[in-house]
């Protein structure tokens, strides 16, 4: 099983999901996360599936581009 890329569901996580993967399991995915996942995308995601360093990067910068869209409206 293949994690589809952190592109094409990022930004359709909820709130909860997008804190989970950048929480302390990180680059591990719960299975919250992993349903929410195959929910967007329609993928088969595995119990064992993590982020590589490259999405943890996306995401974190991706979290911190909202966080400062949101400071300055």
């Amino acid at each position: 099983m293949t994690l589809p890329p952190i592109r094409e569901w990022w930004s359709e996580l909820s709130l909860e999901a997008r804190v989970d993967v950048l929480g302390d399991t990180a680059p591990h995915l719960g299975e919250g996360v992993r349903e929410e996942i195959r929910t967007i995308t329609g993928a088969v995601v595995g119990m064992t599936e993590t982020l590589s360093d490259e999405d943890l990067d996306y995401a974190r910068s991706a979290a911190r581009a909202e966080v400062d869209a949101a400071s300055t409206e």
